[in-house]
């Protein structure tokens, strides 16, 4: 008996539960069928066509019909369906006369346009616009469109021709407001448009309207409250080229009219100290302009940086005919799994410096260094408004906004007189401060902050940063972290004086590249003819080193060697070229996206190309022993190996015309000047003055697209790279360096020894057989040195000589017998070798 019993409660519960949720046991079922979504679609879109067809016709037809659908019961509306106008006939009219007449006016063509976008979604499964959202907003404007139609309707009296417009409800509601408060209802309906904008679409501020609140004085006219409102506008929008935290506001404190001086201001945290306007009576004379004194926050900021993107999705142009199996089975190519062990460096490796060397200046400092120059600038008549002080780890920077009248120049020619009273060396004038309509006036510190290579290493902008070639450069005046793309730069030139820090930022700028790049996206070529400044990259042979099949040191030390590698770079220059015309690229990024997505053939010759940045430290030492045979490569390699990855960086302690000439400077628009011995020098690096106002030990001026910034290097010891190779030096690496292709002499021979071939002589052979027979020595020394010619062109040049008769057989260290003894017989053989 039990079970009957039991079999009966569960089938009373199952009906139960039937009738308690009908729909949503069986809604998912049914919209889940494709069938009934297209079906239930369709109907919608239909309808929506339908009504906005005959709310169209009633529109233009709705007086003719109203007679007959003032009665709409019964048979005679029925056999009236004749005498209907409407394009949908009697049952469009009686549906858009309800619609239209009765509730909504002309704001019910908003049901159509939810049908059809509700249809489109069930047929399409496709949002035109958000369906839920829509349908909200449609329905509250249909009620508000309503509603102020009534309005209008009422206050107009025109209740017979224009219910089609307001329809009953509209109308019924403003009658009832205008029972409950007169004409005041339009408010109402006002209000409720203010509140449904402000939900629906989230609103939380509205736009301020901020008035000047400072009285105006009797004696002032009113167009200087107006001077003073945009001096203090342009204090507030003074900004670096970098984003820099803007001042914050603070105590204003009186400062006597006759010489501006200011009290001492709170702690330099942002904090803005000015004058007030003195009082004076009307019949006096007008009040002297006070001087503005600012302290701006130098409290770094760490900008958001952009997630990088992989390299394969850099860029999707034509395809080459490749394995789709093998794209499928190993997925992208990753030129790293050739090291997968590798691991880069941390930043454990780099020393932390304790707070304390961070740059103290004192508020007394500030107030001193203000008062000389407004006394200073006093002195000669010049009048300033106002002065903003940014505190930089070198240097701090005094913006002033000179009176009216003014000239710029007079202000730039008192460079020494400022600089006397201060009593500091390294004072600079910018006149006037790139796009911000004020004069830069650099004061150094007493007390400098030492840049740590792992305080500006260990940031976000460094870290996360998605350029090509990141370098940490410093700290602008500012206190912020300026990283530049060498990639885009595309090639920098470096001068500076002797131990003003030229070592120390080329040692900075390779450890940013290691700290950055994996060993296969990275090849290193480092010339140093002093022999001791890179010795300590000899670690990273097997890593980031890139050399000369046959070469046996990793970092080149010998000059004669330097114009072989450079013509192989330019040979690989001219390989990477004919690859990328091969795979329709016009970079090496698109270049090695497409061979990452496996869309090169490796058996057609492509493969993944790193980039190779070629680091001199000494340019001027080559350019006395090599000359042309170096420039015209280093040249070539400016003009056109940007696009392939092929990245310079030239650095030398002369920057004199005979060093960097003008077709080398020609082609590096990215110039970096430590401290210069002469205004030339500066004017030769940078193309104007300044470098040499630097204070030294790692203070430098980085200028690129013309703009030029103020930059503190940060500090790298040798200890620390030491650290840094020995960490990467005793991981795995590859078999060898990456060897460079082999360059062939200019006779077209190996770069072996070999027979000598007359008929393929030197260019310039005959020049320097007249060098020899007028100077009666035939050594290589002076064909070298004469002809700016290296040293294996020298010695090609004198084996010639040799061949051709001219000179004699070698003869150890003494130089060779010269056989012709005037310059008319030699005249004759160069004739008939012609």
């Amino acid at each position: 008996m039990t079970q009957p019993i039991n079999r009966q409660n569960s089938i009373r519960n199952d009906r139960t539960k039937a009738r308690t949720s009908p729909v949503s046991m069986k809604w998912p079922t049914w919209q889940a069928d494709r069938r009934s979504q297209l079906a239930l679609g369709g109907l919608l879109i239909l309808l929506a066509i339908g009504l906005t067809v005959a709310f169209c016709s009633y529109l233009l037809t709705g007086q003719a019909d109203q007679s007959v659908l003032s009665n709409v019961t019964g048979a005679p509306l029925r056999e009236s369906g004749t005498e209907m106008r409407n394009f949908l006939g009697i049952l469009g009219a009686y549906i858009a006369h309800v619609f239209i007449f009765r509730w909504f006016g002309i704001a019910a063509l908003g049901i159509p346009v939810i049908l059809f976008l509700s249809g489109c979604k069930l047929v399409f499964n496709y949002e035109f616009l958000p369906l839920s959202r829509t349908t909200k907003a449609v329905l509250f404007y249909m009620t508000w469109i309503s509603a102020l139609a009534g309005y209008v309707v009422l206050a107009t009296d025109s209740i017979g021709q224009g219910s089609v417009w307001c329809g009953g409800i509209g109308y019924e509601v403003n009658v009832w407001l205008y029972n409950l408060i007169g004409w005041g209802g339009i408010a109402i309906i006002g209000f409720a448009l203010f509140v449904f904008l402000v939900f629906f679409y989230g609103i939380t501020k509205l736009p301020s309207l901020s008035l000047p609140q400072r009285p105006v004085s009797a004696s002032k006219p009113s167009y200087d409250n107006e001077e003073e409102d945009l001096e203090e506008d342009d204090e507030d929008d003074v900004k670096d080229f970098i984003d820099v935290k803007p001042a914050t506001n603070g105590v204003q404190k009186p400062v006597p009219a006759p010489t501006p001086t200011v009290d001492t201001p709170e702690p330099l945290n942002g904090h803005e100290t000015e004058t007030k306007p003195e009082k004076v009576n009307g019949s006096g004379p007008p009040a002297k302009k006070p001087l503005t004194f600012t302290i701006a926050d130098t409290t770094p900021i760490e900008p958001a940086s952009e997630p990088s993107q992989p390299v394969a999705e850099a860029y999707a142009g034509p395809t080459d005919e490749v394995d789709e199996d093998a794209l499928k089975l190993h997925g992208l190519y990753d030129p790293t799994l050739d090291l997968p062990r590798y691991q880069f460096p941390t930043i454990d490796l780099l020393t932390e410096y304790p707070e304390n060397k961070k740059a103290q200046v004192s508020a007394e400092e500030l107030e001193a260094n203000k008062d000389r120059i407004v006394e200073t600038l006093q002195n000669y008549g010049i009048t300033i408004d106002s002065i903003k002080a940014t505190i930089g780890p070198t240097v701090t920077l005094y913006e002033i906004i000179p009176a009216a009248g003014v000239r710029i120049s007079k202000i730039k020619s008192l460079e020494d007189d400022i600089a006397l009273s201060l009593a500091a060396l390294g004072i600079r004038i910018i006149a006037p401060m790139p796009g911000q309509g004020t004069i830069g006036i650099e004061v150094p510190n007493k007390n400098r902050e030492m840049v740590a290579m792992r305080s500006v290493m260990s940031t976000d902008k460094f870290t996360k940063s998605n350029f090509e070639l990141p370098v940490v450069m410093g700290k602008t005046i500012s206190n912020e972290i300026y990283v530049a793309d060498l990639a885009k730069m595309p090639h920098l030139l470096m001068a500076g004086a002797t131990g003003q820090g030229k070592s120390v930022g080329l040692n900075v700028l390779l450890t940013s590249l290691i700290y950055k790049k994996h060993p296969s996206q990275l090849k290193l070529i480092l010339v140093d003819p002093k022999k001791v400044e890179l010795t300590l990259f000899n670690k990273l042979e097997r890593h980031f080193l890139a050399q000369l099949p046959d070469s046996d040191e990793p970092i080149i030390t010998d000059t004669k060697k330097v114009v072989n590698t450079l013509n192989s770079l330019c040979i690989e220059m001219d390989n990477r070229y004919n690859l990328l015309k091969d795979a329709q690229c016009r970079n090496l990024k698109e270049y090695n996206a497409k061979f990452i997505q496996r869309r090169l053939n490796p058996e057609k010759g492509h493969k993944f190309l790193p980039y190779i940045v070629l680091v001199i430290d000494e340019l001027a030492d080559l350019m006395m022993t090599a000359g042309k045979e170096v420039e015209q490569p280093i040249a070539r390699l400016a003009q056109l190996a940007r696009a392939i990855g092929i990245h310079l960086v030239v650095a030398t302690q002369r920057p004199s015309v005979n060093v960097i000439t003008g077709l080398i400077k020609a082609n590096f628009p990215a110039r970096l000047s430590f401290k210069v011995t002469s205004k030339i020098d500066s004017r030769t690096i940078l193309d104007t003055g300044g470098a040499e106002q630097l204070v030294g030990m790692g203070d430098m001026l980085f200028s690129s697209n013309s703009d030029i910034v103020r930059l503190q290097c940060p500090f790298v010891d040798t200890n620390e790279i030491e650290d840094i190779c020995e960490f990467v030096g005793s991981q795995r690496g590859y078999d060898s360096a990456y060897n460079l292709p082999e360059f062939a002499g200019d006779d077209g021979g190996s770069v072996e020894e070999r027979e000598v071939d007359l008929e393929n002589r030197d260019p310039m052979f005959d020049e320097a057989a007249r060098l020899v027979v007028n100077h009666q020595q035939g050594s290589t020394s002076l064909i070298q040195r004469r002809l700016k010619l290296g040293y294996n062109r020298a010695g090609r040049l004198i084996d010639q000589l040799e061949a051709a008769g001219i000179v004699g057989a070698f003869e150890g260290s003494k130089a060779r017998e010269v056989l012709i003894h005037d310059i008319s017989t030699l005249e004759e053989i160069l004739k008939n070798m012609n």
